[in-house]
């Protein structure tokens, strides 16, 4: 297909080839690089406000903790056997193990749901 618009705009000498040329490229790239990026964000972002008192989380710098405090922009954690306390500010929480937990649990549960349906159904037979 480049090939052919390529072509199209070396023999005509319109400037109707190349602009479309440019529109299917910026179109491929939204496509491909941007619309999936702005969904890991949005999902990143749901996840930090999700975070609630108990969750284990991680930082983006590596420390592991249980949230203690949940607060409007940041979170108070508790790490280690010490009980250090340490206030990280949302944007810095990486992971919510606890969430990610539950999230498989649930996955497994509709699998298992579904294989049953599946074999009632071949039963049925």
């Amino acid at each position: 297909m480049l090939h052919f618009l390529t072509s199209a705009a070396n023999s005509t000498g319109s400037l109707f080839s190349p602009l479309l040329l440019m529109v299917v490229l910026f179109a491929v790239m939204y496509f491909m690089m941007i619309r999936p990026e702005n969904k890991r964000k949005k999902e990143q972002e749901a996840m930090r406000s999700a975070v609630k008192n108990g969750d284990h989380i991680t930082s983006i710098g590596g420390i592991i903790g249980v949230v203690v405090n949940v607060k409007e922009s940041s979170v108070v954690m508790e790490t280690g056997a010490d009980q250090v306390r340490i206030e990280l500010a949302k944007w810095a929480i990486s992971t919510n193990e606890t969430a990610a937990a539950a999230a498989e649990a649930e996955a497994k549960k509709a699998k298992e749901a579904k294989a049953k349906a599946k074999a009632a159904k071949k039963a049925e037979k």
